[in-house]
């Protein structure tokens, strides 16, 4: 694979103890293009039911979470039991995690079929992350906003992430900032986002 980590990222964040640092070309078009259709393609995909309030609903997007055997993981309502590592996503797995400087076990998979598919202001900060997780973030496919909005504050920061590009959350962000991804109804392609993170079981 051609990687291109070797560019200097952007902090996207103010100083301070959160960080969230953006590799606008971490993986080049062509190679991207690649992992992207090997990802769609694969049948590996499934939209959950959640609860909320009191109404039980469809994930707003398809994922997939592949771990290790018994890493379940839970997130808003939704118990996912592991799927198999592949040979693309062990690799990939390997070279985000030297890139961000930590042992990654485990990704989470979005897949955000169009513009309509989101997901709602958040932060990963579920007790099997640990007490400052650290989360790589691989974007493919559409370029879609990414927003980040502190807790006190309530100061906005947005990004379009880029196909092939790469963010890493850490320090205090899941303390201190939300993220989303909104609705754009004009986005009529799909996006795969792989959150990989470092599960304590």
């Amino acid at each position: 694979m051609s990687f291109f980590d070797s560019l200097e990222p952007v902090d996207l964040l103010p100083p301070g103890d959160s960080r969230a640092l953006y590799f606008p070309a971490y993986i080049d078009d062509i190679e991207s293009d690649s992992i992207f259709h090997e990802l769609n393609g694969a049948e590996i995909w499934h939209q959950p039911d959640i609860l909320m309030f009191g109404r039980t609903s469809k994930l707003p997007r398809e994922v997939a979470w592949v771990a290790g055997p018994g890493q379940q993981y839970k997130y808003s309502g939704v118990s996912s039991n592991p799927q198999p590592w592949t040979p693309l996503l062990k690799e990939l797995c390997q070279r985000v995690s030297e890139t961000a400087g930590t042992t990654f076990n485990s990704v989470l998979l979005n897949r955000y079929r169009d513009g309509n598919d989101t997901v709602a202001w958040h932060v990963d900060d579920e007790a099997e992350l640990g007490y400052m997780p650290m989360i790589a973030s691989l974007s493919l496919g559409a370029d879609r906003r990414f927003q980040f909005r502190n807790k006190k504050t309530r100061e906005t920061i947005e990004k379009r992430l880029a196909h092939g590009s790469l963010l890493i959350m850490s320090g205090h962000c899941q303390k201190e900032w939300l993220h989303q991804i909104p609705r754009e109804r004009r986005i009529l392609s799909p996006r795969i986002n792989l959150t990989f993170r470092n599960l304590h079981t």
